[in-house]
């Protein structure tokens, strides 16, 4: 069994490219980037996902203490390549109990940050004023803007290697873990040996975002 992708905006059911139309088709909101998700992820997964993508794949480096890679996934398909992809990280908050960490690189308007943090705009521009917040993407400091979205998490929105960087944690109060400027590299180049990778169970964040289940096949 495997999921059937959906719509990275709203989830809803998608269309297959056909004899009219050669986009994936969502009742919804038309024409769609498929949104696949593997939750929980293993290395397979992220080698095909980091194979197909045409933005990066991101990924603390190191994993915060304690915490595992619990979830990947990617909006496109094999014609085109990936033009979104998200990875997910559990394990314990710095305030007390579980906590869960999305990150989106996103081509603008495939709508998958804005989904994951419940942010009503699909294509939001940067907010004005300083950064609240910043990590280090694939080594150059990255600035980060808090944006208004779902109630039990919190999200940011920045700019790295000139896509779209969604960070998205929840619950809100984990967002001390980016206090102290998160590192983050891009599994498209290669280095997976030299990561010390750590898989665990499904992120709630990620299986949340996941089609019903079809024949593989």
């Amino acid at each position: 069994m495997t999921a059937s992708p959906t719509c990275p905006r709203c989830g809803g059911h998608l269309a297959p490219p056909g004899l009219w139309s050669s986009d994936w088709q969502c009742d919804r909101d038309g024409a769609v980037q498929p949104l696949h998700i593997h939750a929980p992820a293993d290395q397979r997964a992220l080698d095909h996902v980091a194979a197909l993508a045409r933005v990066p794949l991101w990924v603390p480096r190191p994993l915060l203490f304690g915490w595992v890679i619990s979830g990947v996934g990617y909006a496109g398909d094999e014609r085109g390549g990936a033009r979104a992809t998200v990875l997910s990280c559990s394990g314990p908050s710095p305030v007390g109990g579980p906590a869960d960490l999305a990150l989106v690189a996103e081509e603008p308007g495939v709508g998958l940050g804005a989904r994951l943090g419940g942010v009503a705009d699909s294509a939001p521009n940067l907010p004005g004023g300083p950064a609240e917040m910043k990590v280090h993407a694939a080594h150059h400091p990255t600035a980060l803007w808090a944006i208004e979205g779902a109630d039990d998490r919190v999200t940011y929105i920045g700019e790295a290697r000139g896509i779209w960087l969604w960070v998205v944690l929840r619950p809100a109060s984990a967002y001390v873990l980016l206090i102290d400027s998160l590192k983050l590299h891009d599994l498209r180049d290669g280095v997976f040996a030299s990561l010390d990778l750590v898989f665990g169970a499904a992120s709630p964040m990620l299986v949340g975002l996941q089609g019903p289940c079809r024949d593989a096949p």
